[in-house]
Order: structure tokens, then C-alpha cells, then sequence
């Protein structure tokens, strides 16, 4: 029995796999779905969507699809301007709304532009600016391991998305900028069997990795966590090439693909 949930969440899942996000977008009914998911009154399909459309956005290509998509952004604007939403939800909007702005064809950074641009995550919000860290995660070995990483990374405010390249036992954390990359590591290591360690480039463009304090650092705690679906890896270990979607749950039946399935959900739920 799909729902709301469910059925963004999947969506998240998919499309956090790059080879997914032209099909998603292409698809004639989840991007108009996810529009509508924009106006949903709870908080935790907000986020999902917000972070589904995050990944889609990441496709330059998929860019002017999805800003040109009918109430995409009025949408997005009524989502910054609204009231009683948590800060990471207004962030994460924000953040979308801007990629989708952005021309198609930028001019050429220089040294100064580009100084300035990674600095400017959102605008006219100080206190709401969003950054990207990327974590070595020793210890992330299985599927097991990442189910633990969730969790610890779900309970910390300020976490508004995160995706693992288990190949390299990495994870890239996109948080609010008041939020210490020592917090992630504390409650990474309260798993008790994992640890973590920035990877930063050196001057000459290398790679290092830098220890981080997690001993004594105070983590402020969500105190509603969202039922996210973890990703069933061990169901697929080898992705075929040749597909544009890979399901990350169920197995395949007589009825047609999971997006599929969704789409139909999407249709018979919003439109007449």
C-alpha cells in the first residue's frame, strides 16, 4: 500500500543514483507529483521532496524542465515564505529555488567570482546558508554499518541531506553552516562502532583526511525523526548499465517498474 511517504521517499532513493534523474524529470507524472508534494502538510514529505528534487537538480539538463514545470516555483517561494517550518526545510528550499534560477549558461567564473559564489549558498537569509561535508567513515562496511550511519545522522539538527559512496566508505553531509562538522563525527562515533574524519584537498589538490574531535561535543537532537526507507543494496549488488532505473526495494513483477507504479499513484491521487 503506497503513500505519500513511501512513495517520495523511493523517489529520494532513486533519484540519489545520477544514471535516475534524466527518467525521473522525463517521467509525465512524477515531476508534476512532486510539485504537489510541495504543498503537503507534513513536514517530513516536505523534506524528502525537497531533497528528491535536490538530487534531480544536481542534472544540468534537467534544470530548465524542471523551473519551466507548471507551479514548480510558486511553490518553492511559498515554501520559503511560510510559517512553523523548521529551518532545514526553508534552507533546503531556498537552495533549490536558487540552482533552478541560475541561467543556463553562466559566465565564466574567476578566481574572484568563484570565491564569491561559494559563499552565497541562499540569499537575504544569513542565519539559513547550507554547506557540503564529506566524511571518511571507517568502519562503513555493509549495509548494516550505513543503517547505523543513518540513524546517528537522522537524530542531528541541521543534517538536510547525506549520500554514501560505500565503494570509499564516504559520505557527503549537506548542513546548515552553524552546525559543527565535530557534531557529526560525536554522533557518528556514538554508534559505538563507527568513526569519522573530514576529507579535505591540500593545496596541491590531494586529497587528506582530518581527525576530527568528537569527545565531549554537544549534539542538539531532532526530536521527530522521519520514517526514511533505507536503500536495498544487497537485493542488487550490480546494476545493469543499459537501465535508466534501478529500484532500490521491491523486485520486479508482471505490473511494470516501480516508477511506474508511482506515477499511477501520483495520477489517480492528484489529478481527475
Amino acid at each position: 500500500m503506497m503513500d505519500a511517504l513511501s512513495v517520495v521517499s523511493q523517489l529520494r532513493d532513486l533519484a540519489s543514483e545520477p544514471q535516475n534523474r534524466e527518467v525521473i524529470v522525463q517521467d509525465q507524472g512524477c515531476l508534476p507529483g512532486l510539485v504537489l508534494f510541495l504543498d503537503h502538510q507534513s513536514p517530513e514529505v516536505l523534506l524528502a521532496t525537497l531533497q528528491t528534487l535536490r538530487y534531480l537538480a544536481d542534472l544540468p539538463p534537467n534544470i530548465p524542465t524542471m523551473k519551466n514545470e507548471l507551479g514548480m516555483m510558486v511553490s518553492l517561494e511559498n515554501l520559503m515564505e511560510r510559517e512553523a517550518l523548521s529551518v532545514d526545510i526553508t534552507a533546503l528550499a531556498q537552495e533549490v529555488y536558487n540552482i533552478l534560477r541560475t541561467p543556463a549558461n553562466p559566465p565564466p567564473r574567476t578566481p574572484e567570482r568563484e570565491k564569491r559564489t561559494k559563499s552565497q549558498f541562499f540569499i537575504n537569509s544569513s542565519n539559513k546558508k547550507a554547506k557540503s561535508v564529506t566524511l571518511h567513515i571507517q568502519g562503513l562496511d555493509s549495509t548494516d554499518q550505513r543503517g547505523l550511519c543513518e540513524q546517528a545522522l537522522l537524530k542531528v539538527r541541521g543534517v538536510i541531506s547525506f549520500t554514501f559512496q560505500m565503494a570509499s566508505k564516504r559520505c557527503t553531509v549537506r548542513i546548515r553552516s552553524d552546525l559543527s562538522t565535530e557534531s557529526l563525527a560525536s554522533a557518528i562515533a556514538a554508534t559505538k562502532v563507527l568513526s569519522a574524519q573530514q576529507v579535505v584537498k591540500n593545496e596541491a589538490g590531494e586529497e587528506v583526511l582530518i581527525p576530527l574531535n568528537s569527545s565531549g561535543v554537544k549534539v542538539e537532537q531532532n526530536s521527530a525523526i522521519p520514517d526514511y526507507l533505507p536503500e536495498e543494496e544487497e537485493e542488487s549488488p550490480e546494476r545493469e548499465v543499459d537501465r535508466a532505473i534501478s529500484r532500490t526495494t521491491a523486485k520486479e513483477d508482471s505490473n511494470g517498474s516501480w516508477l511506474n507504479a508511482a506515477a499511477g499513484f501520483l495520477t489517480k491521487t492528484f489529478y481527475w
